[in-house]
């Protein structure tokens, strides 16, 4: 989310279990960026999007779901420093714990990542990046090599280094996630993260041992088949941003690829499934 541009932001109503799911279904409008609030959820727009279209997308989910929204102009304030400002640790059991430069340590964690908390996804407070975390703590990384297909902020693919990965490729194709994770890795001093700008196809072909996928469910069920083609036999797909109604289609899907479903995890109204090739 560009720092200093003029943006709308949408204020949306709802009950804490809609602001659970609703962004499942935003993601497929020109939003850039979304906030959880008391009352639901705050989404934003750059302004040059169309903004009739987003308002009719928005209607036409009202009649699915039950919410009331109105927007208002925010202009010209620095997103990154009103974020950062909120920010607020995140530990996931003693395996991990996230938090900002200006925060003080953990005690007692195996790992430790310090992040800049743009608004790029996956500071680690959604509930699929933190089950995306809980999967790689049962599953072995030492020296093999790991691609993290979404990577946000950065944060799946510096908790695989730190877990022993020997190489980790990340792709976002969002320029502020592209930059976020790049930052991210040095203030860690991760040095073997390969970053690419782009979709799937901008990353150069090669077989991966893990890949890491906490994006949503559209893009996970359009990318299957190109992810079982990056794997090497015996290895291992972890799929995230998918809602517990979507478990079985993606499931059903990933086994018509070639995967063999192994297990899977839930957080609030979100899934986190381990498929194996």
């Amino acid at each position: 989310m560009s720092p200093t541009k003029t943006h709308t932001c949408y204020h949306i109503h709802t009950t804490p279990e809609l602001t659970e799911i609703l962004p499942a279904y935003l993601e497929g409008m020109p939003f850039n960026a979304f906030e959880e609030t008391e009352t639901g959820l705050k989404a934003y727009l750059e302004q040059h999007a169309i903004e009739s279209a987003v308002e009719a997308d928005l209607e036409a989910l009202r009649e699915k779901f039950e919410f009331t929204f109105y927007k208002e102009v925010i202009k010209n304030e620095n997103w990154n420093a009103i974020w950062e400002a909120g920010f607020q640790p995140v530990l996931v059991e003693h395996f991990c714990g996230i938090r900002a430069n200006f925060h003080p340590s953990f005690e007692n964690v195996k790992h430790e990542i310090i992040i800049h908390p743009k608004m790029a996804f996956g500071t680690g407070h959604h509930a699929t990046t933190y089950m995306m975390m809980s999967m790689i703590e049962t599953t072995e990384l030492k020296d093999k090599t790991v691609f993290d297909y979404g990577c946000g902020t950065g944060i799946l693919a510096i908790l695989a280094s730190k877990e022993g990965a020997a190489a980790v490729d990340a792709v976002d194709i969002e320029s502020e996630s592209y930059e976020s994770t790049i930052e991210n890795a040095a203030v860690n001093q991760v040095n073997n993260i390969t970053t690419y700008h782009g979709t799937l196809d901008d990353v150069p072909e090669k077989k991966y041992d893990v890949i890491l996928a906490n994006i949503n469910r559209n893009v996970i069920l359009d990318s299957l088949d190109t992810l079982y083609s990056r794997l090497k036999q015996e290895s291992i797909l972890l799929v995230s941003g998918i809602l517990h109604m979507d478990e079985e289609m993606v499931i059903k899907t990933a086994k018509d690829c070639g995967f063999n479903y192994q297990e899977g995890i839930r957080k609030g109204d979100w899934s986190c499934l381990k498929f194996k090739k």
